[in-house]
């Protein structure tokens, strides 16, 4: 079989199950819950390339995110309010009371998940749940599906679906944290990352964008061409400093379904392309990383451990009308897709 569920533990009395989904080549594995949609492992050429907690309670105090599912809004909302269609709604503000953060106190990446599997040469896990209107402050009923896949081109592939009954903002991610030496390997600064990229959204000190649009040459945020992270990360530049490293959107070249990075080990000599056919991505660098906890396979994680591309619409957009807009309009289907190619 290419895939198979344990048992991991409960929560609330419900049960949680790991589902392990194995490629055809046997090259990649991935290892994910159905709570909080959570990807544990991501196994390729013998690789473990996710960070990861050691056990459910770690993850019921998932600080990172790490490998979660995010919604209903991945990323920032600003002060916790919005408005649509003239009404205004208010969420929580669980970011340093200053902003809305990855759907709130109980985000998707929270929940246990109702799930189907599908065997066979490309395995996949089909996750869904209703987010009622008004949870975590948000209108509309929302139908979520949202499906993992490996292919037999050794790739993770994750696609994301949703239909509401009113007008709402919906932008989902997954927050999974690579480092391709090995979850356990130390930092990523000689990782190099290309990215298909030629203007970013600068932060405010609060970690969500000022509104303006730069263009990404002769910045640390240039990295057409493929950077060495570690150069990059330890520039003076001053949205790169404000946070340590990277912790922006940048927005991505192109439309429909393409290519938008390549990163690479330098040790494991490992590459994984990447794809969306979303409008932006979020960089993050690990520069917050919770130090001195034990965390999987008895590993202690320190800053820029490693990376995070969260496919996304561009952080609080809702409050930028000249931001592609996060509003999906009722009885209309969010669709997207993410995809992580891997190869040596």
């Amino acid at each position: 079989m290419a895939i198979t569920k344990v048992l991991y533990g409960t929560k609330d009395g419900v049960d949680v199950y790991q589902f392990t989904l194995e490629s055809d080549s046997k090259n990649l594995k991935a290892k994910i819950l159905n709570y909080g949609g959570i990807i544990t492992h991501l196994i390729y050429d013998g690789v473990d390339v996710v960070l990861g907690r050691d056990s459910l309670e770690e993850y019921f105090n998932n600080s990172g995110y790490y490998g979660a599912l995010i919604g209903r809004n991945s990323n920032r909302i600003y002060n916790g309010k919005f408005s649509i269609n003239g009404v205004e709604y208010t969420v929580a503000k669980n970011d340093n009371d200053v902003c809305n953060l990855h759907g709130g106190m109980v985000g998707f990446d929270k929940k246990v998940w109702d799930y189907e599997i599908s065997d066979g040469d490309e395995p996949s896990l089909e996750l869904t749940i209703t987010s009622p209107d008004g949870e975590e402050g948000f209108p509309g009923n929302v139908n979520v599906k949202v499906t993992y896949t490996v292919t037999k081109e050794d790739s993770l592939k994750i696609h994301y679906e949703a239909v509401t009954d009113a007008d709402t903002v919906i932008n989902m991610t997954n927050h999974s944290y690579f480092n391709l030496n090995g979850h356990n390997s130390g930092n990523i600064h000689g990782h190099k990352l290309q990215m298909a990229s030629s203007y970013f959204t600068p932060n405010t000190a609060n970690c969500y964008p000022d509104g303006s649009i730069i263009k990404s040459c002769d910045t640390p945020f240039d990295m057409k061409d493929g950077v060495v992270l570690g150069d990059n990360l330890i520039s003076d530049y001053e949205q790169v400093k404000m946070f340590g490293g990277f912790d922006h959107n940048f927005i991505l070249d192109g439309e429909g379904y393409r290519k938008f990075a390549t990163l690479t080990g330098d040790k494991s000599g490992i590459s994984m392309e990447c794809y969306t056919d979303l409008s932006g991505v979020q960089l993050y660098t690990g520069n917050m990383i919770e130090l001195k906890r034990v965390c999987k396979d008895g590993a202690v994680y320190d800053t820029h451990q490693a990376l995070c591309l969260e496919t996304q619409s561009f952080p609080n957009a809702i409050n930028y009308p000249h931001f592609p807009s996060p509003i999906v309009k009722k009885d209309e289907m969010y669709d997207t897709t993410t995809e992580y190619k891997f190869y040596k």
